[in-house]
């Protein structure tokens, strides 16, 4: 895909006679900003969490949660399994009892 820049696209779309959008250069800049400030974060975030020492109970407490999330997700997927089951049943022995092939 073309990368194209603000002003390519505008020129594109609005022709050289269009006036600019009121506001467009500080809410660009304001966007800018604030994305290169949600960055700074992030990095400041990943360089803390890289400087900081886990201790072996604390991953531990870690590895118990994610085991115990994903068995409540493998016991509620085996649930909706048995339910779509049981549905099925259901259907086939509702046709049964109408087609008078019940017995």
């Amino acid at each position: 895909m073309e990368s194209n820049s603000i002003e390519t696209l505008l020129l594109r779309h609005f022709g050289n006679a269009a006036p600019s959008p009121a506001g467009l250069e500080k809410r660009l800049y304001a966007s800018v900003h604030q994305q290169a400030e949600e960055a700074r974060k992030a990095q400041l975030a990943a360089a803390h969490l890289q400087q900081q020492r886990i201790s072996r109970r604390h991953v531990v407490r870690l590895a118990i949660r994610g085991a115990g999330e994903t068995g409540m997700s493998l016991l509620c997927l085996g649930l909706e399994g048995l339910e779509l089951f049981e549905t099925t049943l259901v259907n086939q022995d509702t046709l049964v009892i109408r087609r008078g092939g019940g017995g």
